[in-house]
């Protein structure tokens, strides 16, 4: 049986992680990580602790989304406002104001999504 391209694993994630199925885009993106190198490991590993991150924050587990959410800015705060066809300064902003206010514990706030560019 043929291996899917890593591209569609890719846009399969964003695709999941659009509509709120952090677990499931952890798994696609796990896929594109597992065969990556250098630089790309490094961001699609930082994608996945933010998407993990966020469904921990969903789950009121909120040391575990700060210290997910700490590892994936460590990861991806460096790149540029436009990453692998993605609008990650975006991403960024709205991930900042998401975990701002859930891990207050008031509230899970408007998901984030990511933008193609």
């Amino acid at each position: 049986m043929p291996r899917k391209p890593l591209a569609e694993f890719f846009e399969d994630g964003i695709d999941l992680f659009n509509q709120g199925k952090f677990f499931e885009c952890h798994e696609a993106w796990e896929e594109v990580w597992k065969r990556s190198d250098g630089d790309a490991k490094l961001f699609y590993q930082g994608i996945i602790q933010v998407a993990v991150a966020i469904l921990h924050a969903q789950r009121g587990n909120l040391t575990g989304a700060a210290s997910l959410y700490s590892k994936a800015s460590a990861k991806l705060d460096h790149l540029p406002s436009e990453h692998m066809g993605i609008k990650l300064g975006e991403l960024r902003d709205a991930l900042k104001e998401f975990f701002a206010i859930s891990l207050n514990g008031a509230t899970i706030p408007a998901l984030p999504k990511l933008r193609r560019s």
